[in-house]
C-alpha cells in the first residue's frame, strides 16, 4: 500500500520508565480478568441465575450461602451433604435443592469475581497519578475506568434489588440492559487505553482530523448500537422460547408481538450494516492514517468482524444456545477493544494525514471548486451503465412496470436511481481520495479534482459520506432495507476489496473486485421484490463474468499509464497476448451465463437478442486475438458496454411483454 512519507514504529511515542511499563502490564492483565468477569456475568444471565441470591446486594440472602428452600432453612451444611447424597430418599427435595444451590453459587461467584476489580481499579487510579504527569492519557483512562467500575456495581445492585433478572420483561429492564452494556464498553475501553497510553503510545489528537475523526467516532457509536440491539435480542431469546425460526418470525410479525420479539429479527440486518461500516472505517483509517499500529488493528477488525458474523450465523441456526451467546459476546467485547485502539492509534499525534499531503505536480493548487467538479468526483460516465442495469433489473423483478400505479412506479424508479447513483458516486469519490498518488501519474486521471486540488481531499470525503447517507436513507424509505444494504455492500467491496486490498497487489484485482459493479442489478431487483431470487443472482453472475472482458480491453488501451503508475494490471504483468487469451475465456463464460436465464422463465425475445449480441461479442474477441492493437481493443471495449445494456434491456422487455 502506498505511504506518502516514511512511517516509524513509534510515532511521537515516549519511552516509558519501569513503573509505567509495570502499570501498562498490570492494566492489560486486569483487562483480561475484567473481560472474563463480564463473560461470567453473561453466563449468570443465560443460565437464569440472576435471582440466585434473591434481592439482597451485595450480600447473598443476608450473607448466607445456603439455599433458602421451604423446609430447608435450618439444615446444616453437613445435613445438606447427607441429603444430597441420598437420591433414593430425597429425590424431589434434592432436585429442588440442587437447582437452588447451583443458581445461588453461580450468582454469588459472579459477585465475588467482580469484587477484586473494584480494588484493582482504585489501585490503578492511585498508581496512574503517581507514575504519570498531569494530562497524561493513562491518568485520564484510569479515572474513567474507576468511575465506570463504580457505576457497573450500582447497575448490578439495581438489577438485583428491583428484580430485573430471569424472566422479567418490563420496559425498565429493556432500558437497563443496553445501559449496562454501554457502561461495560466504556469500562473495557478505558482500561485498554490505560494499558495503551501506559506503554508510552502517542496521545490522542482530535483536532484537525477532519472527516476521519468523525468517522472514528461514528464507528464506535455504530458498534455500540449494534451491541445494544444484540443485548435486547439475547434478552428476548432468553425470556421467550421458540423451537424454530418459522415460529419466531410468525410471532415477530404479529400485531400484538411484544417489543423484544418484534425487534429480534432486526438484529441480523443491523449487524450486516454495521459490519460494513466498520470494515469501511478500518480501511480508510489504515490508508489515510498509516502507521504500523493502525494497520495491525485494521486487519484485526476485519478478522474479528468475519469471526463475529460466522458466530452470529451459527448462533441463529442453533437457536441461540447459552454457550454461543457467551462466545458471541466475547467476540463483541474484543472487537470493541480493538476498535478503541484502532481509533487511538489512527488519531494519535505524529501519524501522517495522507489526505493533507500535496501530491507531486498538483496543477491547480488552491483553485475554487465548482458544481461541475463535484459531479466529476462521482464519475458520471462510469455510473451510467450501472444505473441502466439497476433500472432494467427493476422491470425484470416486476415483470413490467415496477409499481402499483404509474406514479408509484415513477417515484420508485427515480428514488432507486438516485440512491444507486449516490452510492456509486460516494464510492468513486472515496476511490479518488485514496488513489491521488496513482492518478497524478496517469494521463487519463491527472486532471481529476482531487489531483488538481480544485476540491480538497477532506472536502471530497465529507461529500462522499453525505452521498452515502443520502443513498442509504432514500433507498430504505422509498423501497426497503435490503436495497439500501446491497448498495452499501457495493461501496464496501469497491473501496475495500478492490481499491485498497487488490488493485495495487495483484492482476486479478478486477476479477474479484469487479464484483462491486454487480451490486446495482441486485439493488434494482431488491427495490421491487424485497428479495433476491435465483434470477437476480444470475444477473449478478452475468455482470461478474462480463467485467474482465470489458475492463481488460480498456487496460490494453491504457497499459502504459498503468505501468507508469505501478499498478499491476494484467497487460502490464502478463502482456497483451495473455490478456487477450483471458478475454476470450471470460467471453465464452459470459456467453454461457447469458443463456442460463432461458431456463429460468425468460423466453424467446431475450433468447434471440442474447444469441445475436453474443455472436457480435465473440467476433470482437476473435478479431482482437487475431491482431492486438488499440483500435480493436477500443472497439471491443465500447461494444461490451452496449452488449450489457442491450442484454438487460432485452430481458426487461421479455419479462414485461410476456409476463
Amino acid at each position: 500500500m502506498f505511504l506518502p512519507i516514511p512511517v516509524s514504529e513509534n510515532l511521537s511515542n515516549v519511552a516509558p520508565n519501569a513503573s509505567q511499563r509495570r502499570f501498562s502490564r498490570f492494566a492489560w492483565w486486569l483487562l483480561a480478568y475484567t473481560l472474563l468477569a463480564v463473560l461470567w456475568g453473561a453466563f449468570v444471565r443465560s443460565s437464569v441465575s440472576g435471582d440466585g441470591c434473591g434481592t439482597n446486594w451485595p450480600l447473598c440472602d443476608g450473607g448466607s450461602l445456603l439455599p433458602h428452600v421451604p423446609g430447608w432453612e435450618n439444615v446444616s451444611i453437613r445435613d445438606l451433604i447427607g441429603k444430597l447424597s441420598n437420591p433414593a430418599q430425597y429425590s424431589a427435595e434434592i432436585g429442588e435443592a440442587r437447582a437452588e444451590l447451583l443458581r445461588k453459587l453461580v450468582e454469588f461467584s459472579h459477585r465475588l469475581s467482580t469484587m477484586p476489580i473494584g480494588f484493582a481499579a482504585l489501585g490503578l487510579l492511585i498508581w496512574a497519578f503517581r507514575a504519570f504527569p498531569k494530562k497524561h492519557g493513562a491518568r485520564a483512562a484510569a479515572v474513567v475506568f474507576f468511575i465506570f467500575v463504580i457505576i457497573e456495581g450500582a447497575i448490578g445492585a439495581v438489577l438485583v434489588r428491583r428484580e430485573l433478572v430471569t424472566d422479567n420483561n418490563s420496559l425498565e429492564r429493556m432500558i437497563m440492559m443496553p445501559l449496562h452494556l454501554i457502561n461495560t464498553f466504556v469500562m473495557l475501553g478505558a482500561l485498554a487505553l490505560a494499558g495503551w497510553y501506559g506503554a508510552g503510545k502517542a496521545k490522542l489528537q482530535l483536532s484537525g482530523q477532519g472527516p476521519l475523526g468523525f468517522l472514528a467516532i461514528f464507528a464506535l457509536l455504530s458498534a455500540t448500537w449494534l451491541s445494544m440491539t444484540g443485548a435486547l435480542s439475547a434478552l428476548g431469546g432468553m425470556i421467550y422460547k421458540f423451537t424454530s425460526h418459522t415460529a419466531l418470525l410468525e410471532a415477530a410479525a404479529a400485531q400484538s408481538a411484544p417489543l423484544l420479539i418484534a425487534a429480534k429479527p432486526q438484529h441480523p440486518y443491523t449487524a450486516a450494516v454495521v459490519a460494513m461500516i466498520l470494515s469501511l472505517v478500518a480501511g480508510l483509517l489504515m490508508h489515510l492514517r498509516p502507521s504500523p499500529d493502525t494497520r495491525r488493528f485494521a486487519y484485526a477488525t476485519w478478522f474479528l468482524l468475519t469471526a463475529q458474523m460466522v458466530c452470529g450465523l451459527i448462533t441463529i441456526v442453533l437457536m441461540a444456545p447459552p454457550f454461543m451467546q457467551i462466545l458471541h459476546l466475547a467476540l463483541a467485547d474484543i472487537l470493541w477493544i480493538v476498535l478503541v485502539l484502532l481509533a487511538a492509534s489512527a488519531l494519535a499525534q505524529g501519524v501522517p494525514h495522507v489526505e493533507m499531503l500535496h501530491v507531486p505536480k498538483a496543477v491547480l493548487d488552491g483553485a475554487r471548486a465548482t458544481i461541475k467538479d463535484y459531479v466529476a468526483l462521482t464519475k458520471p460516465r462510469v455510473i451510467s451503465l450501472l444505473l441502466f442495469t439497476t433500472l432494467a433489473a427493476m422491470f425484470i423483478a416486476a415483470d413490467g412496470w415496477p409499481g402499483e400505479s404509474f406514479l408509484h412506479g415513477l417515484w420508485l424508479l427515480i428514488a432507486t436511481g438516485a440512491g444507486l447513483y449516490a452510492a456509486a458516486g460516494s464510492s468513486n469519490t472515496i476511490n479518488m481520495v485514496m488513489e491521488r498518488d496513482l492518478d497524478v501519474r496517469m494521463e487519463r486521471t491527472a486532471s481529476r479534482p482531487t489531483v488538481t486540488e480544485r476540491i480538497h481531499p477532506r472536502s471530497a470525503l465529507w461529500f462522499a459520506f453525505v452521498l452515502e447517507a443520502f443513498s442509504f436513507g432514500i433507498l430504505w424509505l422509498s423501497s426497503n432495507l435490503l436495497a439500501a444494504v446491497l448498495a452499501l455492500a457495493g461501496l464496501v467491496v469497491y473501496v475495500i476489496v478492490y481499491t485498497l486490498l487488490l488493485k495495487r497487489r495483484t492482476w486479478s484485482n478486477i476479477v474479484i473486485g469487479g464484483a462491486a459493479g454487480c451490486f446495482p442489478a441486485l439493488v434494482g431487483y431488491a427495490a421491487v421484490a424485497n428479495e433476491l431470487s435465483p434470477l437476480a443472482w444470475m444477473l449478478f453472475a452475468l455482470v461478474f463474468v462480463w467485467t474482465p472482458v470489458h475492463f481488460w480491453a480498456l487496460a490494453i488501451m491504457i497499459k502504459d499509464d498503468y505501468a507508469k503508475a505501478g499498478v499491476p494490471m494484467l497487460p502490464v504483468v502478463k502482456g497483451d497476448r495473455y490478456t487477450v487469451g483471458q478475454i476470450v475465456f471470460y467471453a465464452l463464460v459470459t456467453v454461457a451465463v447469458s443463456l442460463a436465464p432461458l431456463a429460468m422463465g425468460v423466453s424467446w425475445i431475450y433468447g434471440i437478442a442474447a444469441v445475436a449480441l453474443n455472436l457480435v461479442l465473440l467476433r470482437g474477441c476473435v478479431r482482437l486475438y487475431q491482431q492486438i492493437d488499440r483500435p480493436r481493443a477500443s472497439s471491443l471495449f465500447h461494444y461490451s458496454m452496449l452488449y450489457l445494456a442491450l442484454l438487460f434491456l432485452a430481458m426487461a422487455v421479455d419479462k414485461s411483454v410476456l409476463a
